[in-house]
């Protein structure tokens, strides 16, 4: 589909436009569709119908301490979702399953990545939780304070968690990749009264000290912390671990003292649960917070709907890191709250070798992966061998989260991970949002690869254009016109940036950035952010899609692409590209991309400038830092690269970009 313009509008620079076609469809497998939770339509007939009354029934499906009469408040930007209810989160995830039975049900099958396991059970966590709830209790924690956590992925962090939920105080957890100055940012917005940390984690067979990092932030700020509860992760292996006395104390030493049992809280379910921060434009991250019924109400819903999940047989693994609200909402709240058995790695997918993963999944009997697409990006340039060494038959559903999955990234995961018998469900939300907004469902959607196919029962997402107009068909901007309970109920302390943030962009209607397209069938399709769309000649060309048509050629295991200026266009296309296993650069190679992509999309996409590369600058989750390659493609001086996971990949792209010739 070279030449088609299918934007909506007249005028080009007005939305986003739709270049690329994507014709295949795969629909529900027969082996899944036979034992499916949903087959029909009747889901989405319900919510249509009358979405409170959806919602509440979803709700009522949780444990309530009071049952909630009204349901929806809604003064636009701010909703109360069930506000009179009161209920408790960790009662919920924890105590309802084993009151009913399943206590010796795992809900943990932890692997660290030194090799260490442990495997936990409903009623053990339950314990666990309980006692950390009384550490906290003893420190002076009270409800309605708030605790930091920055920790690995060890058992001990979602202990933290649901041990705060527990007594009612909220949680602000702080991804262990972060800097010194990024904790002391979150625990001071937070006026968090406790921090809980350890002593490091393992990284690709090397300790990272962690507990270094929380004395250099409260060294330099963050007064409001009374005490420092240190997890001993590392032992022997650890740095000299410095303990402040009469502030830090070792989890060892309080935690297994404590008494065995821990009153839950009843909470409001408008009560603060957690807070999770996230970069914002000015240099202070926004709080994001999130509530107490209506965040467990669609979480567990979404986690039980887009994985088909039958708690009784299936072993699902989330692999993402808790510090991100993919491991808030689908390894902690939503997988327990229907007392699932998830699989928690602490590590990286290539130590000790790049067949971890795969070894993991073999190991546990895995049923259902849900990843980020620069894994899988990653797993198609090392090739197939190192999965073909497993056995990976347990595996039914595959999904993807975190951002737009190329179509050829998402065939070769339903291909060589899924053996052509799983359905990959590609996930759309955002912390905001707090759980999945736009999903398939792997028992009813007749999936295109590539797309996120359709808003989720109960789920209003409409594509619109810069007039804020309802585009049917074509490029544009992705936002949510009615309320739902997983929602953010603001940035902490700040309600106007709140309203400024996500609500004044089009009147009425949440909107945080994304572009996406509608096509023909009513599929839609994420863009990337847009401020990734680049200007080119006047055409405004998703970042994505170009990215796609690269990944669609056979040699191409991953691209990036940004715009940089142009005299001549405005802004010219300049892609960074990692070749797959075995492949050579030669002189050909470039030419062949740039008219690859134009055949794919046309002209106007073609690469100025392709530079090849045998890694892209990401941070430690995984997210491409295409902020980095803008500076980079613009010659600028880079900015803040802390959360790199290889500082190294910055400065040899730099001097590749120098020395790489651009399209004459």
């Amino acid at each position: 589909m070279a030449e088609d313009d299918r934007s909506t509008t007249t005028d080009q620079g007005a939305t986003i436009e739709d270049f690329l076609a994507e014709e295949r469809t795969f629909p529900p497998p027969k082996s899944i569709v036979s034992g499916a939770l949903v087959t029909d339509r009747s889901l989405y007939d319900e919510a249509d119908a009358d979405f409170e009354a959806f919602w509440a029934d979803r709700a009522r499906e949780l444990t309530w301490f009071e049952p909630f009469e009204s349901v929806l408040e809604w003064d636009l930007p701010f909703a109360r979702w069930f506000a009179d209810g009161r209920l408790n989160v960790s009662y919920n995830c924890l105590d309802r399953h084993v009151e009913a039975g399943l206590g010796d049900r795992v809900a943990y099958h932890f692997e660290g990545e030194p090799g260490d396991s442990r495997t936990i059970t409903y009623a053990e966590l339950l314990e666990e939780v309980s006692r950390c709830a009384n550490a906290l209790r003893s420190l002076g924690v009270e409800r309605g304070d708030r605790v930091a956590i920055y920790m690995p992925m060890v058992p001990e962090l979602p202990v933290a968690m649901l041990a705060c939920a527990r007594i009612g105080a909220a949680h602000s957890v702080v991804f262990g990749g972060f800097s010194a100055d990024a904790l002391r940012d979150r625990i001071e917005d937070a006026e968090a009264k406790v921090l809980i940390t350890a002593d490091g984690g393992w990284r690709r067979g090397q300790p990272v000290a962690l507990k270094a990092n929380a004395d250099a932030a409260l060294s330099n700020g963050a007064r409001s912390i009374e005490h420092v509860v240190v997890v001993r992760r590392l032992g022997d292996a650890a740095p000299d671990t410095s303990m402040a006395e009469g502030r830090d104390l070792w989890w060892h030493e309080i935690v297994p003292s404590q008494p065995v049992h821990c009153p839950p809280e009843a909470m409001g379910a408008e009560d603060l649960l957690y807070l999770l921060y996230t970069s914002g434009t000015t240099a202070k991250p926004k709080g994001i917070m999130h509530t107490t019924g209506g965040y467990l109400t669609q979480v567990a819903f979404t986690h039980r709907y887009v994985f088909d999940l039958h708690p009784e047989t299936d072993v699902y693994w989330c692999a993402a890191d808790i510090g991100w609200v993919t491991g808030h909402s689908y390894i902690v709240y939503g997988p327990l709250a229907n007392a699932a058995t998830s699989v928690m790695y602490e590590g990286t997918p290539d130590h000790p070798g790049r067949d971890r993963w795969w070894s993991i999944i073999e190991r546990y009997k895995v049923t259902i992966l849900y990843c980020a697409p620069t894994a899988i990006r990653t797993f198609m340039k090392w090739g197939t061998e190192h999965l073909e060494a497993h056995d990976l038959s347990s595996l039914r559903v595959l999904g993807s989260v975190g951002e737009p999955i190329n179509p050829e990234a998402w065939v070769w995961y339903w291909q060589h991970v899924g053996g052509e018998r799983c359905p990959v469900v590609d996930t759309w939300w955002q912390t905001e949002t707090g759980a999945i907004m736009i999903s398939p469902l792997p028992g009813l959607t007749t999936l295109k690869p590539g797309s996120a196919t359709f808003p989720l029962p109960g789920v209003a997402a409409e594509v619109v254009d810069d007039a804020g107009t309802r585009v049917e068909r074509g490029g544009g901007y992705l936002t949510l016109s009615r309320p739902w309970p997983a929602m953010l109920r603001g940035i902490y302390g700040d309600p106007a940036r709140y309203r400024e943030t996500y609500w004044s962009r089009f009147p009425g209607r949440y909107f945080a950035g994304d572009g996406a397209k509608v096509d023909q069938d009513g599929y839609l399709w994420l863009l990337g952010r847009v401020d990734d769309v680049m200007n080119v000649s006047g055409h405004r060309v998703s970042t994505t899609e170009v990215e796609s048509a690269l990944v669609d050629h056979p040699t191409v295991a991953e691209a990036a692409v940004v715009g940089a200026t142009d005299a001549t266009t405005g802004q010219a296309v300049i892609a960074f590209v990692t070749l797959k296993a075995g492949v050579e650069v030669d002189e050909e190679h470039g030419e062949a991309l740039r008219r690859h992509v134009a055949s794919k999309i046309g002209p106007i996409a073609r690469p100025r400038t392709i530079i090849f590369t045998e890694d892209l600058p990401k941070t430690r989750s995984g997210k491409i830092m295409r902020r980095l390659l803008r500076d980079v493609a613009e010659g600028r001086d880079l900015g803040d690269t802390t959360t790199l996971a290889d500082q190294s990949v910055v400065e040899e792209l730099r001097t590749r970009a120098t020395s790489q010739p651009a399209e004459e």
